[in-house]
C-alpha cells in the first residue's frame, strides 16, 4: 500500500482480504500502516476446520467457491488467525459468526428453496436462484449473448457465478466454509 508506516488508528476489511495471493502478506501490510496500538478487524472468508483437502468433495466445494467469486486460494481458519499471528498482530477476538443461532441461513437467498421463503417480496430472489430459474437465466443469457446486446463472455461469467452460489451453499450445509469469520487484532503500544 502506497500509505506510510504508523498511518492509521484502524483498519477493516469486509469479504475484502480474501482475494490477496495470501493472506500473511495483505495483513503484514496493513500491520505496517496501522499505529503502535491501532486495531484491525476482518470479516474473513475461511474454510472451517471440518474442511478436509484429501477429501475430493470438499475441494471440489473449495475450488467451486474459489472460481465463482474470484478468489485464488482459501485457507482453513487455522492458517487466517496463524497469519494475523505471523504478522505480529494481538488477537483480541476471533469467532466464526456463522456459528451463531439464526433462524434463516446466510445462504438463503442464494440457496434457490422456496422454504426459505419469508414474504411474497422474497419469491423473485428465490426463484431465480432455483435450478430452473437459473437454466432459464442461462439461456436468456446466451441468448442476449448471441444477438449482440450482452458482451461476449457474459454467459461464461454467469456459469461461473453460479458455479460459486453452488459451492457456497454446498459448503455452509457441509459447514466446510464460512463468509464471516471475524478476527480482531491489535498492534503492540
Amino acid at each position: 500500500m502506497s500509505f506510510p508506516d504508523n498511518s492509521f488508528d484502524a483498519v477493516y476489511a469486509i469479504e475484502a482480504t480474501v482475494h490477496a495471493p495470501k493472506l500473511e502478506g495483505v495483513y503484514g501490510e496493513i500491520f505496517r500502516v496501522l499505529k503502535p496500538g491501532g486495531v484491525f478487524g476482518v470479516y474473513e472468508w475461511l474454510m472451517t476446520d471440518n474442511y478436509d483437502n484429501d477429501n475430493v468433495e470438499h475441494r471440489q466445494i473449495r475450488l467451486d467457491i474459489e472460481l465463482g467469486n474470484g478468489i485464488s486460494n482459501m485457507v482453513p481458519i487455522s492458517e487466517g488467525i496463524s497469519a494475523m499471528k505471523n504478522v505480529g498482530f494481538e488477537m483480541l477476538n476471533h469467532e466464526d459468526l456463522a456459528d451463531r443461532p439464526d433462524p434463516m441461513p446466510w445462504y438463503w437467498p442464494i440457496a434457490g428453496e422456496m422454504r426459505y421463503m419469508q414474504s411474497y417480496m422474497d419469491l423473485f430472489t428465490v426463484m431465480r436462484m432455483t435450478h430452473w430459474g437459473r437454466r432459464v437465466m442461462h439461456n436468456v443469457t446466451g441468448l442476449l449473448e448471441f444477438v449482440g446486446i450482452a458482451p461476449k463472455g457474459t454467459k461464461k461469467t454467469a456459469d461461473a457465478l453460479a458455479t460459486g452460489a453452488d459451492g457456497l451453499v454446498a459448503g455452509a450445509k457441509l459447514k466446510l466454509f464460512t463468509p464471516m469469520y471475524l478476527m480482531v487484532g491489535r498492534k503492540p503500544a
